[in-house]
């Protein structure tokens, strides 16, 4: 027991470790080739992001685990606006003033009611899936068109410029890409593996282990970056990484079972799970464009968004 759950630890840290990896000789290699610094930040920092979880996803539902890959994906969603943001907003209020993000925060809304239309029937068909990864190369294209039409006030390409890699060697992004790509799927075998075998071992269902210590596991890079994206007065960036990544989460995360082991899902998504991520999302979306006050997520909208989360947390054990 011991030596799996070492085995799910390093495995969690060679993911993280591998997917930073991985969006850095990407954005590396795409800067030095001439493609602007906002087209990178929208489309490869963003899609890198959600790296993890959709190798995780597909990993999961190779193996036969669809409800480990659903619950990653809704769970790395409740995570990420439950705690990562919470922290986030505790730590220093965040100012929401880029345009683009006004742009990106209904979308996130709007197809978060989609994959839960999608869910509602009790099951996730390979149709359903294939919409899903259609939508999720549409959107990776409507990004890379408003990153060309984006106004040059907007806080988030000043952001986005100064986190891209520059002067690096276009041989060695190369190499970080490759061993990025070595690594994703390698870790999240042993990842899924292991964390099946703990789930097995307390008697914790598939799902709750997708929802839980995996959610975590592969949120933490988005914790580390909008801590460190706020530090730096990056507000825009910080809450950018979190829409991003919940979008993708959703469209190519999401996708994965649908695709690849398509079927009936875990009651507990369509009765419990998929309405605590709607209502977590639509909270974001409040304290984004409240018409009262300053458009901020101070410290009091991070401690409900915190307290919402532990008792979410609360309730998948009780």
């Amino acid at each position: 027991m011991l030596l799996q759950v070492f085995i799910f630890v390093v495995g969690l840290i060679v993911l993280s470790w591998g997917a930073d990896r991985f969006v850095y000789g990407a954005s590396a290699l795409a800067k030095n080739i001439g493609i602007s610094p906002m087209m990178i930040g929208l489309t490869i920092v963003a899609m890198g992001s959600s790296a993890p979880e959709i190798v995780v996803s597909a990993m999961a539902s190779v193996n036969g685990s669809p409800d480990t890959a659903v619950g990653n994906a809704l769970g790395s969603n409740i995570t990420n606006i439950g705690l990562v943001l919470a922290i986030t907003a505790l730590v220093k209020p965040l100012t929401v003033s880029s345009t683009t993000l006004k742009r990106e925060m209904p979308a996130l809304l709007v197809i978060t009611i989609i994959a839960m239309a999608f869910m509602f029937n009790g099951q996730l068909a390979h149709i359903e899936g294939l919409f899903l990864f259609g939508m999720f190369i549409f959107v990776l294209a409507g990004m890379a068109w408003l990153s060309l039409h984006v106004e040059k006030t907007d806080p988030l390409m000043a952001e986005t410029t100064d986190e891209i890699p520059s002067n690096e060697h276009t041989g060695k992004a190369v190499l970080w890409i490759g061993v990025g790509l070595l690594l994703l799927p390698l870790s999240a075998h042993y990842i899924v593996d292991s964390a099946v075998y703990i789930a097995r071992f307390f008697g914790i269902s598939d799902l709750v282990i997708g929802l839980t210590v995996i959610a975590l596991g592969t949120s933490l890079p988005e914790l580390a970056a909008s801590i460190a994206g706020v530090m730096k007065g990056e507000d825009d960036l910080a809450l950018g990484n979190i829409i991003g990544s919940n979008i993708f989460n959703l469209l190519a995360v999401l996708s994965m079972p649908g695709l690849i082991a398509p079927g009936p899902l875990d009651p507990d998504v369509y009765h419990r799970d998929m309405y605590v991520m709607f209502g977590l999302t639509a909270l974001l979306f409040f304290f984004s464009f409240s018409i009262i006050g300053k458009k901020q997520i101070g410290r009091a909208e991070g401690s409900l968004l915190l307290v919402c989360f532990l008792g979410y947390q609360v309730l998948l054990f009780w």
